[in-house]
C-alpha cells in the first residue's frame, strides 16, 4: 500500500518578487483597506490567547473589528505562552555588536537549515524592532543595565546579543501584555471572550472558512459560531510525544480539524527537541521542565571524558571533563543552536558518558561563572530558574552542576499559510506556532515568542484587511447544510468516544502513543524505525477505538472526554508525522535521518532533491495523504552546509 500519493505543486501566490527589503512595504501598500465604518459590520473569530492570539484578538478589536476569541483555558492568560522563559529576539543591535535586521534574517534562514522561506523570514526580522517599543510602551518589565538601558545577552545559533528578557519570567510578563491590551477591548465591548470552550470542528461554507462548532467544557453544550473570518492560534503539537515541555492540555484538535476540511497540514516531521530539560525522572510525569536556553550564556556544558565515570561532580578534575561543545563547536561553543545541541548530548550518552539515572544526563555547570561574576551577579540573572530547579530535584545548582538533557519543544511544522497568513481555505488564517512559516526545520531559540507577537500586533492586522475587503460575507444560518454536518459530526465523534466503554485509560494510549514516537520519530529518525512506527501507530490505534475507556456523560465538566478527543487526533497526526519524516530522506535541523549525515555526523542534506516545504493533504482516516510541494527559492542566503565551528 502506498503510504503517500504526489499532487500539484502550491504556490504562495501572496508573497511580492522584488528587492526583500521592500517586499512588506510594498505588501502592505499593495493590499486593500477596510474603512473605519465597514470594519464595525465584519466579525471575526480567534482561537487561542496566547502572545499570537492574544495580540491578534486586541489588535483587529483596536482597528474595529468585532472580535470573539475562544480558550479552553479558564483565562486568556493561562496560555502556554507564559510558560515561555529566556527571551525575545529583537535586531535592534542595541550591543553594537554588528547585528541587523539582515543578520537576524541570516542567522534565522541559516538555524532553520535552508527550509524556510526568504520571504517571511525578512519580515519577522523587520517587524521585530518594534514589537520591543509595543511591550514596553505597555509597560513589560524587561530587564535593564544599571544605566537605565535594555539589556540583552545571546542565544543559540548567533554571535550578537539580541535577546530581550525578563529574567526567566519572559513569555509570562510579555504575555500580561497582551493579556492587558485584549481585557481592555473586552471591557469596551469590542471582543466578546468565551473562556474553557474548546474548538471541536471548522466550519466550511461554499469554500471558505465561516466559523467554528465548540464544546462548553464546563455544561458540555455544543455551539456554533460564524464569522467572516477565522484566525487559528492554537499552538504547536509537541504533546503528540506525551512528554514534553508544552503544558498538559497543549493539543492538535483545532488545527487537526482544519486540517481534516482541507487545510494543508506543512512540515508535520520538524519537531523541536530542546536541549536544556530537566531528566525524566520517573513514568509518574505528564510532563518535562524545560530549563531557558539562556542558562548556556553562562553554563558550561561537560560530561566525564571516561565512558562508566559515576563520581559525584566535584570530585572529576578539570582534565578528566569533556566540555564537548565547546571542543566541536569552537566558534559557537555552548550557544550553538538546539537541534546541534541536542544531538551531541544524545551522542554522549549514547557513548556511555552520560550522568545521573539511566545515564541520561549531562552537566551544565556555572562554577566559572560564579567565580567569575559572584554569586549574586549569577542570582540576579538567573535565581529564579536556579530556584526552580531546586524545587523540582532537591539539589541546589549553585553547588551541584544541573543534570540536563534533550526533551521534545516546539514544532516547527503546522498548517500551511501564504505571505498574508492564510491558509489554502480562504477566509482561514493561521498565526504563531499554529503555522510552519518562519522557522524552516529548526528554530533558533527566543524566536517563539517574537514571532507570535510579529505575527498578532503587526502582519495578521494588514493581511486580513485584503480578504475582508470583500466583505461582509453572506449570512450563515445554523440550518445551513455544512453547518448541521459539522455539529452532527462532532456529537457523532463525542457519542462514539463515550460508547466504546472499553478497559484502557486514554493517558494509558497517550504515554504509548509518545513511547513510539519517541523512540523512531525523535531525535534521530531511520527507514526501518519510521516504518515500524507507522504500523504501530495504525495498530494502537485500531485499539483505542475498542478499549478506551471515557467513563461521564457529554452533558457535564469531563476532562477525560478532553483528553480523548486529543489523543485521537494525536493519532492522526502521528501517523503524517512518520510520513513526512520518512518521505524527506535528507536529514536537516531537527529532522535528523541517520542515514544521511557527513562522516563527523552533522546534519546532510540534500537541496536538489528537497529544497521545498512539505504540505500534506488530508483524504481519509487511513487514506494515503496527497504531498504538494512549494519550493524554496533562495536569493539571498544561499544554502550551504551548515557549520558552527
Amino acid at each position: 500500500m502506498n503510504l503517500w500519493t504526489e499532487g500539484d505543486p502550491v504556490a504562495d501566490t501572496a508573497a511580492p518578487d522584488g528587492p526583500i527589503e521592500t517586499r512588506w512595504e510594498r505588501r502592505q501598500f499593495g493590499a486593500k483597506l477596510v474603512n473605519p465604518a465597514n470594519r464595525r459590520k465584519l466579525t471575526i473569530i480567534v482561537v487561542g490567547t496566547g502572545l499570537a492570539g492574544g495580540s491578534a484578538a486586541a489588535t483587529l478589536a483596536e482597528a474595529g473589528y468585532r472580535v470573539r476569541s475562544y480558550c479552553y483555558q479558564d483565562s486568556p492568560r493561562r496560555a502556554h505562552s507564559i510558560a515561555a522563559q529566556g527571551g525575545i529576539n529583537a535586531a535592534k543591535n542595541y550591543r553594537n555588536d554588528g547585528d541587523s535586521v539582515y543578520r537576524l534574517f541570516y542567522d534565522t534562514v541559516k538555524g532553520g537549515d535552508f527550509r524556510a522561506r526568504e520571504s517571511n523570514v525578512y519580515r519577522l526580522a523587520q517587524v521585530s524592532v518594534n514589537i520591543i517599543d509595543q511591550c514596553v510602551a505597555q509597560g513589560v518589565p524587561f530587564a535593564r543595565e544599571y544605566g537605565g538601558l535594555l539589556d540583552n545577552r545571546s542565544f543559540g545559533g548567533t554571535q550578537v546579543s539580541r535577546t530581550f528578557y525578563a529574567r526567566g519570567q519572559t513569555g509570562q510578563q510579555l504575555l500580561l501584555g497582551a493579556y492587558q491590551a485584549l481585557e481592555r477591548q473586552i471591557a469596551a465591548g469590542n471582543v466578546e471572550m468565551h473562556a474553557r470552550h474548546e474548538m471541536l470542528e471548522l466550519i466550511v461554507v461554499d469554500g471558505r472558512a465561516r466559523g467554528i462548532v465548540v464544546r462548553d467544557l464546563v455544561t458540555g453544550e455544543i455551539t456554533t459560531d460564524f464569522a467572516d473570518a477565522v484566525v487559528l492560534a492554537s499552538g504547536g503539537y509537541g504533546n503528540v510525544f506525551f512528554l514534553s515541555t508544552n503544558a498538559k492540555g497543549c493539543n492538535v484538535t483545532a488545527s487537526w480539524r482544519a486540517h481534516r476540511q482541507g487545510a494543508l497540514f506543512a512540515n508535520p516531521c520538524y519537531t523541536q527537541i530542546h536541549p536544556t530539560c530537566i531528566p525524566e525522572s520517573g513514568t509518574h510525569q505528564s510532563k518535562l521542565t524545560l530549563m531557558s536556553e539562556s542558562l548556556r550564556n553562562d553554563g558550561r556544558v561537560w560530561v566525564p571524558v571516561q565512558a562508566g565515570d559515576h563520581r559525584a561532580p566535584a570530585d572529576i578534575p578539570e582534565a578528566e571533563r569533556d566540555y564537548y561543545l565547546e571542543r566541536i563547536y569552537p566558534s559557537f561553543g555552548n550557544l550553538v543552536p538546539r537541534d546541534i545541541a541536542s544531538r551531541a548530548a544524545k551522542n554522549v550518552c549514547d557513548e556511555g558518558r552520560g550522568v545521573g539515572p539511566g545515564g541520561l544526563g549531562v552537566y551544565l555547570d556555572f562554577a566559572d561563572a560564579i567565580a567569575r561574576l559572584g554569586r549574586s551577579a549569577v542570582e540576579a540573572k538567573y535565581g529564579n530558574l536556579f530556584e526552580m530547579y531546586e524545587r523540582i530535584t532537591g539539589e541546589d545548582p549553585y553547588v551541584t552542576p544541573m543534570r540536563i538533557y534533550p526533551a521534545v519543544h516546539y514544532t516547527m511544522g503546522g498548517l500551511w499559510v501564504d505571505y498574508d497568513l492564510q491558509s489554502n481555505l480562504p477566509g482561514l488564517f493561521v498565526v504563531g506556532e499554529a503555522n510552519f512559516s518562519d522557522h524552516g526545520a529548526n528554530r533558533l531559540g527566543a524566536s517563539a515568542l517574537m514571532q507570535g507577537l510579529a505575527d498578532g500586533y503587526f502582519v495578521l492586522p494588514n493581511t486580513i484587511n485584503d480578504y475582508l475587503a470583500a466583505g461582509p460575507f453572506p449570512a450563515v444560518s445554523s440550518s445551513d447544510e455544512a453547518v448541521v454536518a459539522a455539529r452532527a459530526a462532532v456529537e457523532n465523534r463525542i457519542t462514539s468516544l463515550l460508547s466504546v466503554n472499553g478497559d484502557r485509560t486514554v493517558d494509558s494510549f497517550h504515554r504509548e502513543l509518545g513511547h513510539i514516537m519517541w523512540e523512531y520519530c525523535g531525535m534521530e529518525r531511520t527507514e526501518e524505525g519510521l516504518r515500524k512506527a507507522i504500523s504501530l501507530v495504525r495498530s494502537l490505534r485500531e485499539e483505542f477505538w475498542t478499549r478506551v475507556k471515557v467513563p461521564g456523560t457529554g452533558e457535564q465538566l469531563n476532562q477525560n472526554l478532553e483528553r480523548a478527543g486529543r489523543v485521537a487526533d494525536f493519532f492522526e497526526l502521528a501517523e503524517l508525522m512518520c510520513v513526512d519524516a520518512l518521505h524527506r530522506a535528507e536529514s536537516c535541523g531537527g529532522h535528523f535521518r541517520a542515514e544521511s549525515q557527513t562522516p563527523d555526523g552533522e546534519a546532510l542534506r540534500h537541496d536538489d532533491q528537497f529544497s521545498y516545504v512539505a504540505a500534506w493533504e488530508f483524504t481519509g482516516t487511513g487514506e494515503p495523504p496527497v504531498l504538494h510541494r512549494e519550493t524554496l527559492d533562495f536569493q539571498y542566503v544561499h544554502p550551504s552546509q551548515r557549520s558552527y565551528k
